[in-house]
């Protein structure tokens, strides 16, 4: 499939087969990605959903964007306050082997968006990659299954529009019988959703692999504009 032909679908849902080949190539990503062992801890299998930590339930969703598709809908920046998280998102595509490219180790503080699918806004699941670690510093994404319930995302379009989404659930997911479904597919059709993915559970020195992953799963929430315009 050419880039152009991926292009052309963003911003709207994928179904059938075209869902399955992404799913399988996510899957092959989380299975492949390999960072370094920088003192992450074990993070185990925990799912935290439904309200926030101190029991409030979570806010209504918001429509979907109207104009989310096309360049001036590309998410050039993120921003997780919680986590000092503040990065630049690049567009990403599928490597050779046909699994999610991330950010190059060389540039481990950016966040990677699959472009060729929904972009963050558009109804369906905006998926965003990004490391854990290298082998010698921390990544973006270190802190991530810290995240709560609750926890708001933002994230900036290139248009100097900004999608507002708070976190519903923190899954770290095995990547034994890793149910691609329940980590990449959107979980309500007419929601504009957020995936947020990176590596988990401990790390395996003989396979110089983690076990699982970890995906955080936000819905939209709000909008706003940032200063001046695009960041």
């Amino acid at each position: 499939m050419s880039e152009e032909t991926r292009s052309a679908g963003s911003g709207r849902l994928m179904t059938g087969a075209a869902w399955a080949v992404l799913l399988l190539a996510l899957w092959l990503w989380g299975k492949d990605l390999t960072d370094g062992d920088f003192g992450v801890p074990v993070f185990g299998d925990v799912s935290r959903s439904a309200q926030t930590a101190d029991g409030r339930p979570l806010p209504p969703a918001h429509a979907p964007l109207p104009d989310a598709a096309g360049p001036r809908a590309a998410p050039v920046l993120m921003e997780i306050e919680q986590l000092g998280v503040r990065a630049q998102v690049v567009r990403r595509g599928l490597d050779a082997d046909g699994a999610i490219d991330p950010p190059p180790l060389s540039r481990a503080e950016n966040v990677g968006w699959y472009g060729a699918g929904p972009a963050p806004g558009a109804a369906g699941a905006a998926l965003l990659v990004g490391h854990v670690d290298t082998e010698s510093t921390r990544a973006v994404f270190y802190g991530l299954s810290t995240v709560e319930p609750g926890t708001q995302v933002r994230v900036t379009r290139a248009d100097g529009t900004t999608a507002e989404f708070t976190v519903e659930s923190v899954d770290v997911l095995q990547r034994r019988n890793f149910d691609a479904a329940k980590a990449y597919q959107a979980r309500d059709d007419g929601r504009a959703e957020l995936r947020i993915i990176t590596c988990g559970g401990s790390f395996d020195r003989e396979q110089r692999a983690y076990t699982a992953n970890v995906v955080v799963s936000a819905y939209l929430t709000g909008t706003g504009s940032a200063p001046g315009g695009a960041a």
